[in-house]
Formats: C-alpha cells, sequence, structure tokens
C-alpha cells in the first residue's frame, strides 16, 4: 500500500510511525500463524520514535491474525491514550499488558519490541524447577542468557514493574515463571527472531521429558561456546533476512495488516 494513501497518513501519522505500525501488526498476525497466541490475552508493543516516549499495543480484543495497522493503539509510558480523537478509551487497552511493557520501555530504551505469550510449552517450561534446559540448539542460543521472574498474579500491580526491569536485567528473554514468556528486540525483526527461538526451545523440551527418558544435556563449555555463535549472528541484517521470509507466510492474509 502506498503511503501517502494509507489510511494512517490521511490521518496525519508519520511515515516512520506508520511503518512501525505496519510491521508491529504483521508481527500479530505471525504470532497467530505460529499459534502462539491466547485468543486475546496477549500483548506484543513497540516503541515510537520521538521525545513523547510513546508505544503502540493491540487494541483489546482484536483478534491477532486480523491485527491492522490500525488497529494498534498509541499509548504513553502512563497508560494514557495519546489517540483520543479516534475515540478510545482505557479499556481499549489491556490493564496486565501496559504494566508489562511499559515497565520494559521505560527501562530498556534498547529493546524497541517487546513479546509476551503465553503458550501451553512456554506456560509448561515456566513452572518447571529448573526453567528452560539447554536440550536443544535453540535453547543454547539462551544459555547464560535469559532471565526469571516470579509469579505474583494478574500483572494489575504497577509496583510489580520495578520488580520485573530488576529481574529482567540486561537479557532480552525472561521466563515469566506459571504464567508464560517475554522477550525483546532492538527491532521488531529481533524480537520475532528471538520469541521463535525461544518458543521452539521451549516445546522441545516439553516434548523431551514427556518421553520418560533421561535427556542428554551437552557439556557447559559446548552449550557456551553455541550461545556466543549465536551471539556472532546477531546483526540487523540476519533479522532483515529472517523478517523478509517471515512477511511471505502472511502475505495473502484479509484484510491487509497494512490497512
Amino acid at each position: 500500500m502506498n503511503i501517502a494513501t494509507s489510511p494512517a497518513s490521511i490521518a496525519g501519522i508519520s511515515e516512520a510511525e506508520w511503518q512501525i505500525r505496519c510491521d508491529l501488526a504483521a508481527l500479530y498476525r505471525l504470532v497467530a500463524h505460529h499459534r502462539w497466541t491466547d485468543f486475546i490475552y496477549t500483548h506484543l508493543s513497540a516503541r515510537l520514535p520521538g521525545p513523547d516516549h510513546h508505544f503502540l499495543i493491540n487494541k483489546f480484543g482484536v483478534n491477532f491474525q486480523h491485527m491492522r495497522a490500525s488497529d494498534l493503539v498509541k499509548i504513553d509510558m502512563h497508560g494514557n491514550i495519546a489517540e483520543e480523537a479516534r475515540g478510545l478509551s482505557q479499556r481499549d487497552v489491556n490493564a496486565a499488558g501496559f504494566t508489562i511493557h511499559s515497565a520494559i520501555h521505560m527501562a530498556r530504551e534498547d529493546l524497541m519490541c517487546v513479546v509476551h505469550t503465553h503458550t501451553a510449552a512456554g506456560i509448561a517450561v515456566s513452572a518447571q524447577k529448573d526453567g528452560l534446559l539447554p536440550l536443544s540448539q535453540h535453547a543454547c542460543k539462551f544459555y547464560g542468557r535469559i532471565a526469571y521472574h516470579g509469579y505474583e498474579g494478574i500483572a494489575l500491580d504497577l509496583d510489580e514493574r520495578e520488580r520485573l526491569v530488576a529481574d529482567l536485567g540486561q537479557h532480552k528473554a525472561m521466563i515469566l515463571r506459571n504464567h508464560g514468556l517475554l522477550v525483546g528486540g532492538t527491532s521488531i525483526a529481533e524480537a520475532f527472531l528471538n520469541i521463535y527461538m525461544l518458543e521452539r526451545a521451549c516445546a522441545a523440551q516439553v516434548d523431551a521429558m514427556s518421553s520418560g527418558r533421561e535427556p542428554i544435556l551437552p557439556p557447559p563449555e559446548v552449550c557456551q561456546h553455541t550461545s556466543d555463535q549465536f551471539r556472532a549472528s546477531e546483526t540487523e541484517q540476519h533479522y532483515a533476512m529472517v523478517w523478509d521470509a517471515a512477511l511471505r507466510l502472511i502475505e495473502d492474509g484479509k484484510p491487509d495488516y497494512r490497512g
């Protein structure tokens, strides 16, 4: 769709914001494509450029497979809707989603995009005492590079933001105990790759542990070497290649996510 004739452009949204809206809407559809959704109850967000510290999050109640750029809600770090002209209210944003995402965006300016999921595999691993095990190559990506946050109930208490941020530290991935998964990325493309790898790692762990047989774990030095190899490949060029391939999975979606 031509940016000059897009609904967002007509409404006075900048070209930069419109592109972020399109990419975030695409990310929602990719989450739906991979069946990482929990009906309407999880959330993805993206920081917008500029001094106002605004970020985009989904309009509560829109199915992820139908998400469009125009369905995303712009809010500030205090939860205020920045688009009063569209007739939106606080009820249009998931309160728990605001708590989690605002915490990360306030503390980690390097993380432009944040993804939170409640998949069966992610929840299962989050409830296991040992957390994510280096059972697979996917899991080794996060070796020594994943955080844990204890369950405190539905994330409605703004005081939890400080503890979320403290537990995350400088990592880009965190397991929310008895809850699900959380990842961030310097771009939407990186965030997609991080959640893809973490979801695959959790699914492989659940399958491996379900056999009831003792698993084989690589030696710690091999796990660290693998993690370092992944780190060396973490470039925007690599993320863009993965992102372009991923977008082909949803290019026939109706209505168009760029609407």
